[in-house]
């Protein structure tokens, strides 16, 4: 019986842009460098492809999951600057939405074994009242955008920030 995760990864390399695989080596040069470890969802999707575009390719693909080798910060990632004052050191672009929006990982906490993702609206970042948590795991973010048909489904229709 296929489990959620292999039927998204089946998903994206059918309908979608994967990236090459990661090799269990990058993984743990990753982990090493970044001092924090893959939870299952993320290792399942970076050990099947480094990264992906969903929907179309580059330039002006709606999400771009990125390859381990350009997670950086969100704060470094929204701002260009490594300090508190542009939010927490424990929360890393994940996905570039557009834009210079992403949805970020918080691997600060977990919740069941898995990383909160959280909507790095640029503009609004890191205002936890304006850029709330919009998945609990990584495969419940893949599985929301993979049917959004390429819109950012934690907006509200209409709300237009």
């Amino acid at each position: 019986m296929a489990t959620l995760m292999s039927r998204l990864l089946e998903e994206v390399s059918r309908d979608h842009f994967p990236y090459s695989p990661a090799t269990p080596e990058e993984i743990e040069q990753f982990e090493r460098r970044m001092g924090w470890k893959l939870d299952p969802d993320l290792r399942a999707f970076y050990l099947h492809c480094n990264g992906a575009e969903l929907f179309k390719q580059r330039p002006g693909c709606p999400y771009r999951i990125l390859p381990l080798s350009e997670i950086i910060r969100a704060r470094v990632a929204i701002y260009d600057e490594d300090d508190d004052q542009w939010g927490p050191a424990s929360v890393y672009a994940l996905c570039y939405v557009q834009d210079g929006d992403y949805v970020v990982v918080d691997v600060g906490r977990q919740e069941i074994g898995r990383y909160p993702l959280v909507d790095g609206w640029h503009e609004a970042w890191p205002d936890p009242k304006q850029c709330g948590q919009i998945a609990s795991s990584f495969s419940e973010f893949l599985e929301d955008a993979l049917r959004s048909k390429g819109r950012q489904f934690w907006l509200k229709r209409g709300a237009g920030r």
